[in-house]
């Protein structure tokens, strides 16, 4: 689906509505891009934005054009943009991929403009339970063979607030119109 369409109904999706509260004409910085659909889909809602993206294995061929790509290990890595430069951080599908989230929370905590905001999200500790799903599409925790660790808010939570971040909000995600599909 694309995006544009949710410019006056972000609400409708978890994801669009948090692009959808960026400053006009900000920085958002995505952590994990992967094959970039999602990247693409942030820019399609805000064309105004400044896209930069880092992932380790990306393929930067397919993100939006102009996005600012740089090649990185969240577990060891420097982020290569200047303290508080970024207005809002998109990390979604990550963290269950580490072994150690203190270098990327306390680079995510830096990145950030004072008043930004970042969005994490990750599987359900659930869907360790649901039936495997074949093909692109993940269901069951164990489809994706790069999975390390369920990892759940309660887990992130003393760590996001020892790097100086404050979790204002948190749930389940919901795309209702893909549920509806």
């Amino acid at each position: 689906m694309n995006w544009k369409y949710l410019r006056h109904c972000a609400w409708l999706d978890t994801r669009a509505g948090f692009v959808a509260t960026t400053p006009p004409r900000g920085t958002l910085l995505d952590l994990g891009s992967s094959d970039g659909e999602t990247l693409n889909h942030i820019a399609e809602l805000r064309p105004d934005l400044r896209l930069c993206s880092a992932d380790k294995f990306g393929h930067p061929e397919h993100y939006p054009s102009g996005c600012d790509f740089q090649r990185c290990d969240f577990v060891k890595d420097r982020l290569p943009w200047p303290d508080g430069s970024v207005d809002a951080i998109t990390c979604m599908h990550v963290v269950e991929h580490l072994d150690d989230l203190q270098n990327l929370l306390a680079e995510i905590a830096r990145l950030l403009k004072p008043g930004g905001h970042v969005y994490f999200e990750t599987p359900h500790p659930k869907t360790v339970d649901l039936p495997s799903a074949k093909g692109k599409f993940t269901l069951n925790f164990f489809d994706d063979p790069m999975h390390l660790r369920v990892v759940t808010m309660a887990e992130m939570a003393k760590p996001l607030t020892a790097t100086g971040l404050r979790i204002t909000r948190s749930g389940i995600s919901r795309n209702w119109l893909f549920a509806a599909a």
